[in-house]
């Protein structure tokens, strides 16, 4: 893979283990740094705080975005992306077990790239976590900074 950080933002410690297993499991070898509130993922992304030196270090190329979060909720989280100049371009893939329409549309509404459904299934969603890794940090190409 290509060395760019991945940026989960997720506070199901059993989600995190499985996205994490999962992506080692297919040979993602890629950084990914986790916070687990929607105000952390914030801070990371904006350089605020306890995580201005490390997201200084290693800004992600992409963010696996859960929703349902405590703090700040990962639609809040991606409508302040996408107001900022500079995360503005930066990929979101919302990663979510939600199964509410006025998510997913709302999701896209406000600059989702993808949306993707947390299958239950271990192997599902170890394939889904690859496919993810695999586009987004081999396929698709960025615009330039």
């Amino acid at each position: 893979m290509t060395d760019g950080t991945i940026l989960l933002v997720e506070d199901n410690r059993n989600d995190e283990r499985l996205t994490l297993r999962a992506l080692r499991a297919r040979n993602i070898a890629n950084e990914v740094v986790v916070v687990r509130d929607g105000a952390a993922a914030l801070d990371y992304l904006f350089g605020r705080g306890e995580q201005a030196q490390a997201a200084a270090a290693k800004p992600p190329s992409v963010v696996l975005l859960d929703l349902k979060l405590p703090k700040v909720d990962g639609l809040e989280v991606l409508r302040e992306l996408r107001a900022n100049e500079q995360t503005k371009h930066l990929p979101v893939v919302v990663l979510t077990s939600s199964r509410e329409e006025r998510d997913l549309v709302e999701s896209y509404r406000l600059g989702a790239n993808s949306y993707v459904r947390k299958p239950v299934d271990f192997d599902q969603f170890s394939e889904a976590v690859a496919q993810l890794g695999f586009y987004w940090l081999m396929l698709n190409e960025p615009p330039p900074c």
